[in-house]
């Protein structure tokens, strides 16, 4: 949804359910633009996340998943994820940790690669992700695939507890992405390039209402410049490994400005391209 605000064609690739959830979702995808064609009908329920936002805008989570629609994945129902005009594909969080789909989304990333950019945000849920050294082997095998990697601090506090985020920077640009960013709240945003580049990018000054969806709208944002600029696809890896210093501080700031826009509002509610236009001029 993020995506198809700010004007790029998005498809959603989801297991939804025919209930009452279920409907709502598809009919919020749809009534915001984005592609719904290549969605799986799902016999089970919806999942559920229900959310608790605190005085300072942050959230506390629970969830009931088990057996819900989300995770149980084919490799079937993802026949012709790929086809058309797909230049990047991004996942991330449960989608790639809750068996049985998790297999066969990874199978999925490392399949994109051959054509499309690949995107990847770990997005960590701790009360249903287990150990966390269990799970940072599998964001290492991720990132020998991924291509841009948004990770938040609080992720990286979870996953590699003692360490800063210009060390795990460094090991994980080391892994493969051309471009890794570690989100840093109201701090902003340090990244770097596996060209070699490294900055840090300051936080926008926001009111914070809710900060549900600020990294989504974060990754969306930025693909949405990468998009612009031609920087996606399997051919544009060369470029995108190649991004220069202000190629690389634009990019950040957009997708800073959009993630405060998200973080000023209550719920999930990403900006629009006109949103971020009038805030830029």
């Amino acid at each position: 949804m993020g995506l198809a605000r700010l004007g790029v064609p998005a498809r959603m690739l989801a297991r939804i359910a025919d209930d009452v959830l279920g409907r709502r979702v598809r009919e919020h995808l749809a009534g915001n633009g984005v592609e719904l064609d290549h969605v799986a009908p799902a016999v089970e329920q919806t999942s559920m996340a229900m959310v608790s936002v605190g005085p300072d805008g942050a959230p506390s989570y629970d969830f009931r998943i088990a057996g819900t629609a989300d995770w149980q994945w084919t490799a079937a129902e993802l026949d012709g994820a790929l086809d058309g005009p797909v230049v990047a594909v991004h996942s991330g969080s449960l989608a790639l940790t809750t068996a049985p789909g998790a297999a066969v989304l990874r199978d999925l990333m490392v399949r994109a690669a051959a054509t499309a950019t690949v995107s990847y945000d770990p997005n960590c849920r701790p009360l249903l992700m287990g150990d966390p050294a269990d799970v940072l082997v599998g964001v290492h095998e991720l990132l020998a695939v991924a291509d841009v990697v948004k990770v938040s601090r609080e992720d990286l506090e979870w996953l590699s507890p003692g360490r800063l985020p210009e060390a795990v920077l460094d090991d994980w640009l080391g892994r493969g992405p051309a471009i890794v960013a570690v989100t840093l709240g109201g701090d902003g945003v340090l990244a770097g390039t596996t060209g070699g580049l490294r900055t840090r990018r300051p936080g926008v000054p926001v009111t914070v209402i809710d900060t549900v969806g600020a990294g989504d709208t974060f990754s969306a944002a930025l693909l949405a410049g990468l998009h612009r600029r031609g920087l996606l696809g399997a051919t544009a890896r060369p470029d995108l490994r190649e991004v220069d210093s202000p190629t690389l501080d634009a990019l950040l700031d957009e997708a800073a400005l959009a993630a405060a826009i998200t973080c000023s509002r209550r719920g999930a509610d990403p900006p629009t391209a006109d949103d971020l236009r009038a805030l830029q001029t």
